[in-house]
């Protein structure tokens, strides 16, 4: 059976638009099948190449393929290619490969070519799949800027492992396309689970000020948070985020972002926003309790010992759960050193959440700080799931599959 009768038979991708962006790497063959397996599909596909990506492969090939005109300049002629309309049009942006060269730009901001002024100016989520030598793949800078564009929330494609152009044997091939086509598929089942839904998200830490320069707060660095966000937004949801002061941002065209710094303030934005969410995520480490009172004026160093006396913070999850409607899905976090399945499971009870997430400290890759995590999912009506260690991102995936089967069971 031909590879691509497979893909013919599935309905995943038909009519989907698809722009394709291809930088200059020996792989860029390899776009070749793909765009032949995603026409097949029912796909609409456009392309667009660097300047350097004209030397792999040819523009006469991709556009016979896709059946229109593949760009590369801001202007041709005496015609200007509309990047803006071009990002605008597209349902996903794909990126294979993805060379080293413009990883780079992309994170640090580059425009210098109609690729670039298009993605900067895309609203349709953004996929990469990145193919360079194995040096260049794990060189420190490569990982920062994944990172980055990790951050923005764009989906990463993970490289595979062969042999490279270099001649040497290692990390940094670009994906096959059937694995490309089989994220896509993915990316398009996931991104329609939760089309039309709106979602509220909590994350990071608050910052309770005791004068002007200090503070009482926690080591919540909001990855969680966002990574859940980001997984919502990925599969269509509309995510409003209340974040508190994190080092790092998220951008992503269906997630509106709040910054807060105070639990106060955190209560006020998630009570004001929880009415119109049909699922809401409060992943924030809140502080439980806040200086009574705050001092204008540095507090100056002195002997002997200084009294702070504390007040309770407003809960935010005992708050919603009071308040919550039907048709609206609660999930809590709970970070326990101790007692942790007897503390969440009593607290789904007593906040009325459908669902609470546990963490421990524990646990080594999870808590505060890292890219890991390793919770267990109790809900209400008596299920429980414990996973391992995973990425944050795939710690988000598996909480929203679980909110997923709750409400449909």
């Amino acid at each position: 059976m031909p590879l691509f009768y497979f893909y013919e038979s599935t309905n995943m991708l038909k009519g989907k638009k698809i722009l394709i962006g291809i930088t200059g790497s020996i792989a860029a063959y390899k776009i070749i099948l793909l765009i032949r397996m995603l026409t097949r599909a029912g796909a609409e596909v456009k392309v667009i190449m660097t300047p350097a990506a004209r030397d792999f492969v040819s523009p006469l090939t991709l556009s016979t393929l896709t059946g229109s005109p593949v760009l590369s300049g801001l202007a041709s002629d005496d015609s200007w290619s509309n990047h803006v309309m071009l990002g605008r049009w597209a349902d996903l942006m794909l990126i294979a490969p993805l060379s080293c060269n413009t990883l780079s730009k992309m994170a640090n901001g580059g425009c210098d070519n109609l690729l670039l002024a298009t993605y900067l100016s895309a609203t349709c989520p953004v996929m990469i799949a990145p193919a360079m030598d194995e040096d260049m793949w794990h060189h420190p800078t490569t990982r920062k800027n994944l990172d980055i564009l990790s951050g923005f929330g764009h989906s990463i494609i993970p490289v595979g492992n062969g042999a490279l152009a270099s001649g040497l044997h290692g990390d940094g091939r670009l994906a096959e396309p059937e694995q490309i086509l089989e994220a896509l598929e993915n990316f398009f089942t996931a991104s329609d689970s939760l089309s039309g839904k709106k979602a509220l998200v909590t994350a990071g830490p608050t910052y309770e000020r005791i004068d002007p320069v200090r503070f009482i707060g926690n080591h919540s660095s909001g990855k969680m948070g966002q990574a859940i966000a980001l997984e919502l937004a990925r599969r269509g949801a509309d995510v409003v985020l209340v974040c508190g002061p994190v080092p790092q941002q998220i951008s992503h065209p269906r997630i509106t972002t709040i910054g807060v710094t105070s639990a106060a303030e955190m209560f006020d934005a998630a009570v004001r926003h929880f009415n119109e969410a049909e699922i809401a995520v409060m992943a924030a480490a809140v502080a439980d309790y806040t200086p009574m009172v705050t001092s204008a004026e540095k507090i100056k160093k002195k002997d002997g010992e200084l009294t702070i006396t504390l007040t309770k913070t407003r809960d935010i999850l005992g708050h919603l759960g009071s308040v919550k409607k039907s048709g609206q899905t609660l999930v809590g976090f709970a970070l326990e050193t101790t007692d942790g399945v007897d503390y969440a499971k009593s607290k789904l009870t007593a906040k009325n959440a459908d669902l609470i997430v546990l963490n421990s400290l524990k646990d080594e890759g999870a808590g505060f700080g890292v890219d890991t995590n390793k919770v267990t999912i109790f809900n209400r009506k008596g299920g429980a799931q414990e996973l391992p260690l995973l990425s944050k991102k795939e710690t988000a995936r598996e909480i929203i599959d679980a909110i997923i089967r709750f409400n449909h069971d």
